[in-house]
């Protein structure tokens, strides 16, 4: 006897085990909303705007060459070069930058 998968469902090749099996119990039903919390939705509103405030301005000396390749870097990523140095110091300090 087959067993009866929804449609959507099929093993999707780009999802893990894990997840394969949270999206079927999330297709058959199985998980029910809390509801809006607004007293929980404004916290994580005020914390996502605290940590995107950039309220600090700071000047640094750079190397004319460093600055240069800093801003090729930039413009590949599509990114203004200020907003390109503001994310590599904060990845560094949450120890997320990754080095090659």
């Amino acid at each position: 006897m087959k067993s009866k998968k929804n449609k959507t469902s099929k093993n999707i090749p780009s999802l893990s085990k894990e997840e394969n099996d949270i999206l079927t119990s999330y297709e058959a039903g199985e998980w029910k909303s809390i509801g809006l919390n607004h007293k929980l939705i404004s916290s994580y509103q005020k914390a996502a705007s605290a940590t995107l405030a950039k309220n600090k301005r700071i000047n640094i000396r750079l190397n004319q060459l460093d600055l240069q390749s800093i801003q090729k870097k930039a413009f590949e990523e599509g990114l203004p070069y200020q907003t390109f140095i503001s994310s590599l110091i904060h990845k560094f300090v949450t120890g997320k930058l990754i080095e090659k």
